[in-house]
């Protein structure tokens, strides 16, 4: 069906879950056998199966990584890159994801090679897993192909060598201890590394080779920390094209032919600071129609601009819950549609919203604060609830579900009918009811 619609150059990756059943199933079935290009694996601990290699296709751990990024997540990265191949024949490795730019408060906060979840003031931090893939991805490109001559080391990593089969070589050696490199998934079982001598003999056209570039990587203790700094070049003087290296735990050396390799630089960021503490948005301003609104995280359901051309007045620039029906998930997701905004703190809060409801029959909206949960938590989210319906009813919960309610009643309210709610929670106190007509207000003191 792609190639009938002219997508012959789409090809198919499957099955981005496990290497069974997919691998199985193609070689019980020519037809899917043909189909497919790569099996793909989430998170395969640098694994594969036999049935994956009789297939003879291409083998992609297609997500991988999402580990916190400090240097224990850039020692999961540097070795995966190098064992994903050595043990499981993998040719790519997609690390989920590239830049953490959510809520750090949200499932896998920082799971990225670069942290960037600021808009607001626009710091950044250019993260350690950055320069770990840099050893790889500086010295390698698509097309490049791994030579046989990989594998473990004596007493604990492992070595890969690559060429672009034009008399150009790259050699990445990795040392990482099981302490400084344990990924978030799957559960990695106890080796050791120590320190060790390698030596490494060049043969064939690589014995011709003068020079490799070095550079190099370690992980740990602040005091002996380096990240991708380059060190003296390595000359292959006599004719044995032989060199040696000693190596400790927790290093990472890459050798090559290539002179392209750059630590780079980028621009000092702005101040971290916290979210605002005051923050407003009437969402009148020059964004493309149907995108989403900055600093807001949708959840469950989908938040774009929307323009009421019908409305001249105070509400003609809106942000529109758009999805009608719930779709198919691939993880838990809430019941209720939910965008999220600003971090979550355990202080003085109010939220005011203007909010419309557009379906009569079963409608409703509520704004929420202090909400504890998002992404694939988020159907178990606490906090502070307040809704109101289109048939005329109000309630305050302590959770999503809607299970822990505080308050409940009868409240002047319809559909297609603009309504500001303004939501108060304080710390402490005793809890106070405020009747609701047209302005609703609950306040928890």
């Amino acid at each position: 069906m792609l190639n009938y619609q002219g997508l012959d150059r789409v090809k198919i990756i499957a099955s981005d879950n496990l290497w069974e059943p997919i691998s199985a199933s193609m070689l019980l079935d020519s037809e899917l056998l043909k189909v497919i290009d790569v099996i793909g694996a989430h998170y395969p601990g640098t694994h594969t199966v036999k049935d994956a290699k009789l297939t003879k296709k291409k083998l992609w751990s297609s997500e991988d990584f999402s580990t916190l990024n400090s240097d224990v997540g850039a020692g999961c990265l540097g070795r995966i890159l190098n064992q994903n191949y050595v043990n499981g024949y993998m040719t790519a490795t997609i690390a989920w994801n590239l830049v953490a730019s959510y809520y750090e408060q949200l499932p896998y906060g920082r799971c990225g090679l670069m942290t960037a979840q600021e808009p607001w003031s626009g710091h950044y931090v250019v993260e350690s897993p950055i320069w770990v893939s840099a050893h790889t991805t500086q010295f390698t490109q698509p097309g490049w192909y791994y030579l046989k001559t990989v594998g473990h080391l004596e007493k604990g990593g492992s070595y890969v060598a690559l060429t672009d089969g034009l008399g150009n070589l790259t050699i990445i050696v990795e040392t990482m201890s099981h302490k400084q490199s344990a990924c978030i998934r799957p559960f990695l079982p106890y080796f050791n590394v120590s320190r060790q001598f390698a030596t490494f003999v060049l043969k064939g056209s690589f014995s011709e080779i003068p020079e490799l570039q070095v550079w190099y990587t370690k992980l740990g203790k602040p005091s002996e920390r380096y990240l991708f700094k380059q060190l003296d070049s390595l000359w292959l003087l006599d004719s044995s094209s032989t060199f040696t290296l000693e190596l400790q735990e927790d290093e990472i050396f890459t050798l090559t032919t290539l002179t392209v390799g750059s630590k780079g630089s980028y621009p000092l960021p702005p101040k971290s600071e916290p979210f605002p503490q005051i923050y407003e948005d009437d969402f009148d301003v020059d964004y493309p129609f149907f995108s989403e609104a900055p600093n807001f995280a949708d959840q469950t359901g989908v938040f774009e601009y929307f323009t009421n051309i019908e409305d001249p007045g105070e509400h003609r620039f809106t942000l529109r819950q758009v999805l009608n029906q719930r779709p198919i998930t691939w993880a838990a997701d809430a019941y209720n549609t939910i965008s999220i905004i600003g971090d979550y703190k355990w202080s003085n809060l109010t939220v005011r919203c203007d909010v419309y409801i557009e379906t009569p029959e079963k409608g409703g909206v509520f704004i929420a604060g202090r909400v504890n949960k998002g992404g694939i938590l988020i159907r178990s989210a606490r906090g502070i609830f307040f809704w109101i319906f289109a048939n005329g009813t109000y309630r305050v919960t302590g959770d999503l579900a809607g299970w822990v309610i505080y308050a409940l009643g009868r409240v002047d309210v319809t559909a297609k009918k603009w309504y500001t709610l303004t939501l108060i929670i304080k710390v402490a106190g005793r809890r106070k009811k405020i009747p609701c007509s047209q302005h609703c207000t609950w306040v928890l003191k």
